[in-house]
């Protein structure tokens, strides 16, 4: 018997009212080609499953250094300490814990799986306009057919489907689930090319490029801008923003401005990672509503902060 096709997601958030129309379920897909250093789920970039450990809620009892066969986890100096390098995520040491300390982020999920949660909340798609979104993570860094299975079967059914995507792929991958797909929730960092690199590992040209053919070929594509104070929350990088998308006729594009937050930081911890909190601010309320008139000014009407 042929093994079912999965992919690993680290959350499943229902009742979600940002990520497209009504009330929807967000699939959060784990495995990311970008690495934004602002990004609040860090557990999401890993292709892997990973451990998190909740220190606040460790006991100390060293049961999970005694369990893990790869001797990843160590006490120092009184504190619990885990070798990622060494963890094989045999999940030994989550069993074993009395208090929930530590978890694996990233549960493999059959195509079957994920219509039967989708179904559970079809009642409230039907009443709000709602329906499922795909997001990461990278949902189009998924493998290709099992995305495509899942669009079709969505689809099928009749939900409104949504991809929440910041547009590194090959843009084939677009073409195979855009039959299926309601809206594309795009993300634009930069437009300068060093710039979009030194923030997130790639790129810009690869992402506007497949903006640009998704556009083109008629695509529903809301454009979404996180705004970074202290990274592209900039004058010349937001006017440069304006341009490109006039240039590529997207100024009736829905357009969401989404203010930088920093409510995913505490996870960097649980990952023993590093977060560059002292770089990044969040805009002001008036800064984002001199760039929300500033986006007006350039010709863009269907603008909203947030959402």
């Amino acid at each position: 018997m042929k093994m079912a096709h999965t992919a690993l997601l680290i959350n499943i958030q229902r009742f979600s009212l940002h990520d497209g129309p009504g009330i929807r379920t967000t699939f959060f897909f784990k495995g990311c080609p970008l690495h934004c250093l602002w990004c609040h789920n860090p557990e999401s970039q890993s292709f892997r499953p990973q451990v998190m450990h909740y220190v606040e809620r460790c006991s100390g009892c060293l049961a999970c250094v005694s369990a893990c066969p790869a001797h990843a986890i160590y006490a120092k100096d009184g504190i619990v300490e885990t070798d990622g390098s060494k963890c094989i995520t045999c999940e030994k040491c989550t069993d074993i814990c009395p208090n929930n300390a530590r978890e694996i982020s990233g549960k493999p999920y059959t195509a079957d799986e994920l219509l039967k949660e989708a179904a559970k909340d079809e009642i409230l798609y039907e009443e709000s306009g709602g329906g499922v979104t795909l997001s990461g993570g990278e949902v189009m860094s998924q493998p290709v057919d099992f995305l495509e299975d899942v669009t079709r079967r969505l689809k099928g059914r009749g939900f409104n489907v949504a991809i929440d995507t910041c547009g590194y792929t090959n843009y084939a991958n677009f073409e195979r689930i855009m039959p299926y797909v309601d809206v594309f929730l795009y993300d634009i960092k930069f437009i300068d090319d060093e710039r979009h690199k030194k923030f997130t590992g790639v790129p810009a040209a690869p992402i506007l490029d497949n903006l640009q053919k998704l556009h083109d070929a008629g695509a529903n594509v809301n454009v979404r801008i996180p705004v970074i104070g202290n990274v592209n929350a900039d004058d010349e990088e937001l006017l440069r923003m304006c341009a490109w998308l006039k240039k590529n006729k997207m100024s009736s594009c829905k357009i969401n401005l989404l203010p930088y937050h920093n409510t995913g930081s505490v996870k960097y911890g649980r990952l023993r990672l590093k977060y560059e909190d002292e770089l990044m601010v969040r805009p002001s309320d008036e800064r984002m509503n001199e760039i929300k008139r500033m986006f007006k000014k350039q010709g863009f009407h269907n603008i909203t902060i947030g959402g």
